[in-house]
């Protein structure tokens, strides 16, 4: 398509030809665009009583449904949102104000030491604006949280736990059943974070003893700008946001049935093959792995080798800056991630990382390489050939 006359051509141009960072976000699948355009023409809002706001209803309470089947919950149970940031608020802040209104003695909330920050800094609010009391959860060297490390710490004045079902970054899993059962055996209301977890394992609210599980739409090849909290029947948390008591009255606001519809097709798509998709993205996983090890023999691969995503392979690269390995892959149109987070320009290493035991300076070094739907054994062999060359290049410049 020729642009009109006069108008701007854009600077970048996209050239990405190896697409390995799927855990950032990951393609529309065909049934969710389909899903999603048909919606996108029609009138009608799903809490108007007009006929058209019935068919818009329908159109969200059927997708509810599907997503509520694919995670083993009740259709009541799924509460829609923006996303995963938003739904990851809702109920850390929202189940702490609940617990502390019954009690004003629970005020402490059990938090893992390598969660995702849209968890990380909603507890750290609680504890700036709202008195709670933060104590994190320890992970062992491969990012893993054992039963026992929870047991310890819980007791009558904690308000919330929240650990995340699988790590964003290293992809290790966590045992979230043996954590949500040690939470119970207290009458704690247990949160997890499910986003990275939800396109690749099988979550499930009622099976995992959670009472709260946040999922995301673009994670799992769904739209971006919408998402879910799944909460058990009678956990009811104070609302993050007010208005037409929508959801449940936890959440207001006008329903986004063109991207819910486009979520529901998306989580149809991914539960009908997931075990067979898992297989398949663990095998290039694991080849994956093997030429990087290959190509670089120092090169030391975090998180459980066993117990971690079919898609995600992190590894640290001694002597490399992973901000400068990522620029040189993008520069050979290859796409991944860095294992650190960029703050106010100054690179710090990972907080996850850090939490595993890592040294800072192998921690900077650090790159995630993850695997989608759309990924073949191409990209495998591209990174094969490329990361050699660029984490040799990338120690060059960091000795000079």
């Amino acid at each position: 398509m020729v642009p009109p006359e006069g108008a701007r051509v854009p600077d970048i141009v996209e050239r990405v030809v190896t697409y390995l960072d799927h855990a950032a976000t990951t393609s529309m699948r065909p049934e969710a665009v389909a899903a999603m355009t048909a919606e996108l023409g029609r009138l009608g809002n799903p809490s108007s009583l007009h006929a058209a706001g019935r068919r818009a209803r329908r159109v969200v309470e059927e997708s509810r449904e599907v997503i509520a089947e694919a995670f083993d919950a009740r259709p009541s149970e799924v509460v829609f949102t923006s996303g995963g940031t938003e739904a990851d608020n809702l109920a850390v802040k929202g189940l702490y104000w609940a617990r502390r209104a019954a009690d004003p003695a629970r005020t402490r909330v059990l938090v893992g030491a390598a969660e995702h920050h849209a968890v990380l800094d909603s507890v750290q609010w609680l504890a700036d604006r709202e008195g709670a009391r933060i104590e994190r959860i320890p992970v062992d060297d491969r990012g893993r949280i054992l039963p026992e490390a929870l047991r310890g710490p819980v007791g009558p004045d904690v308000a919330l736990i929240t650990v995340m079902w699988a790590n964003n970054e290293v992809g290790t899993v966590q045992p979230v059943a043996e954590l949500a059962a040690v939470a119970r055996e207290h009458g704690v209301p247990f949160h997890t974070d499910a986003v990275q977890a939800a396109g690749h394992l099988q979550v499930g609210l009622h099976a995992s003893g959670a009472q709260a599980v946040s999922l995301s739409g673009h994670k799992i090849g769904g739209p971006l700008g919408v998402g879910a909290l799944l909460l058990a029947k009678g956990v009811d948390p104070v609302p993050v946001l007010h208005g037409g008591g929508q959801e449940r009255d936890v959440r207001s606001g006008t329903l986004d049935t063109p991207a819910i519809a486009g979520f529901a097709a998306a989580v149809q798509a991914v539960a009908a093959r997931r075990d067979e998709e898992a297989r398949r993205l663990a095998g290039l996983r694991d080849q994956l792995i093997e030429a990087v090890l290959a190509a670089v023999p120092d090169a030391i691969v975090n998180g459980d080798r066993a117990d971690r995503l079919p898609g995600n392979a992190h590894f640290s690269f001694p002597g490399c800056e992973g901000d400068a390995l990522l620029m040189l892959l993008d520069a050979r149109g290859i796409a991944c991630s860095t294992g650190s987070a960029c703050s106010a320009g100054v690179s710090q290493p990972s907080h996850v990382l850090l939490a595993m035991g890592a040294d800072p300076a192998l921690a900077r070094g650090s790159l995630r390489f993850t695997l989608g739907h759309t990924s073949t054994e191409e990209d495998v062999k591209a990174l094969a050939e490329a990361i050699g060359p660029v984490v040799e290049r990338a120690r060059r410049a960091g000795l000079s």
